[in-house]
């Protein structure tokens, strides 16, 4: 199977809702988005709208990413993979305000050890390669989940909801990916993203008022780097949210 979010290098900007809820009412709006949206195209399961995904992050050794530090705070560097897809994605994720832009590459993942050296030069890898290098990132750690992916068009636009959850973590310093990381995150919730273009469609708005949601922040990376051990959040950035 092959999850690709656009066909092109770049993607468009789009605006994220994202909320943190128990496992329970994560379920109901699991039962709730089947009834509303269509399944995601490249989905697995008896609903033909789940499968695993895997993401390698990348941050500075000063952990200036974790940290937000200037226009590290406001960008990810990670290497994406879907199952055990032959394919894995090379992204960059931008934030400007609310609003996010995703910029990918997929490769086989054979050639992924070679994203380390200097032997592709002018490939399609070479924008990710030189904005590692530029902002001396490496890999830090590894995120896997498993998501429940809904989507349709609506008259206010395109909508698209993922729940992710069963997240385990674990170090990673190599351009490879772990079949089972060990150390689990976010234990008994659920991370509900809602993306769309444009205004929020209504259907957003009826699951904001039926589940009584509260949009947040929270980052998957950051919560990963706390659990490893590998860096900490300060007691004013916890007022604000630990993981934001």
């Amino acid at each position: 199977m092959q999850v690709a979010e656009s066909g092109g290098t770049a993607l468009g900007f789009t605006s994220e809702l994202k909320f943190v809820v128990d496992t329970a009412t994560g379920q109901r709006i699991r039962e709730w988005a089947r009834e509303r949206l269509g399944a995601d195209p490249h989905g697995n399961g008896s609903f033909a709208d789940e499968y695993r995904v895997s993401s390698v992050y990348f941050d500075t050794e000063a952990r200036d990413v974790f940290m937000r530090r200037g226009s590290y705070g406001r960008s990810k560097y990670r290497i994406r993979r879907y199952e055990q897809d032959s394919t894995v994605f090379l992204e960059r994720k931008l934030r400007t305000g609310s609003r996010l832009a995703k910029r990918r590459t997929g490769i086989d993942v054979a050639m992924l050890p070679l994203i380390a050296g200097t032997s592709l030069n002018g490939d399609a890898t070479a924008w990710f390669r030189r904005r590692l290098a530029l902002r001396a990132l490496q890999p830090v750690c590894q995120v896997t989940y498993s998501r429940l992916a809904r989507m349709g068009h609506t008259p206010d636009g395109p909508a698209r909801l993922t729940l992710d959850e069963g997240l385990q973590a674990c170090i990673s310093s190599a351009y490879t990916f772990v079949p089972h990381p060990d150390v689990r995150l976010l234990v008994g919730q659920a991370i509900v993203e809602m993306k769309y273009r444009g205004r929020v469609p209504s259907v957003f708005k009826e699951a904001v008022e039926t589940f009584a949601l509260t949009p947040g922040r929270w980052s998957k990376y950051r919560s990963a780097v706390v659990a490893l051990g590998l860096g900490t959040i300060a007691p004013d950035d916890a007022q604000h949210g630990a993981h934001a």
